[in-house]
């Protein structure tokens, strides 16, 4: 069974994903069992696409009245451009391109007010991780208030991978994090610049952080000591059209 933006049930999910359909995410019942699970698990590894196991309770909300039989799958809206294809076109067309990678972003609606912010403030294309990403779906496109139609989004096995090849592009990477000295207003943010932000709960990986060119954080004199990830992300790309626009 189908609708806009989902697809419910074992065989359903297996037909759409052999049927080219573009699935982002797939949801799974915990500790599901049986020969088309099985079939299913097969299909999605084969396909690389991201699934994640949640409990029932989980599949009932997303499937309402339907039938999940243990699977539901989110159909993304959009068209997924490759990495080569991203950065390719974009230099073709700008000197100092603007991107933005996003580390394990898990919450759609954050997910949206990200993408809206990026499309606003000029970001030339989003990069995410095809596993332990927030899916593009309903409440994206809505939170985004449709700017997910506007911008490419790109998605890659490993942010390492995104990091090395923009890099090698000439790209410069910051990564948003606490775990600096640095102050975002010492970057400079006019060249060909990727900004990293970080998981909700975990920011950016020590992994990532370890490879980035330049760490950068927002400074802070309240009691708590981090803002909500869309917030910090907004700061960051309306301090880089600030030095753009007194550059022009």
């Amino acid at each position: 069974m189908q609708n806009e933006h989902q697809i419910f049930g074992i065989r359903a999910v297996i037909e759409a994903v052999q049927a080219g359909k573009e699935i982002d995410k797939v949801f799974i019942q915990k500790e599901a069992q049986g020969e088309l699970m099985r079939e299913l698990l097969k299909t999605l590894k084969k396909n690389n696409i991201n699934f994640s196991y949640v409990p029932v309770e989980k599949l009932n909300k997303l499937s309402k009245f339907n039938n999940h039989q243990g699977a539901v799958a989110s159909i993304t809206p959009i068209k997924f451009v490759t990495m080569e294809e991203l950065v390719e076109d974009v230099l073709e067309k700008k000197e100092h391109p603007l991107f933005l990678i996003l580390d394990q972003l898990s919450d759609a609606r954050n997910f949206g007010a990200i993408i809206r912010t990026a499309e606003c403030t000029g970001v030339d294309g989003i990069i995410i991780q095809k596993q332990g990403s927030a899916p593009v779906n309903g409440d994206t496109v809505k939170t985004s208030a449709g700017a997910v139609f506007n911008i490419p989004i790109c998605k890659v096995d490993h942010i390492k991978d995104a990091v090395f090849y923009l890099q090698g592009s000439g790209i410069t990477t910051v990564a948003a994090t606490e775990k600096t000295e640095n102050n975002i207003y010492n970057i400079d943010f006019t060249k060909g610049i990727a900004i990293i932000m970080g998981s909700e709960d975990k920011g950016v990986n020590p992994s990532v952080l370890k490879i980035v060119d330049e760490k950068a954080k927002l400074p802070m004199f309240g009691t708590i000591s981090s803002l909500n990830v869309s917030v910090a992300c907004g700061a960051f790309l309306y301090e880089a059209v600030r030095q753009r626009l007194n550059e022009s």
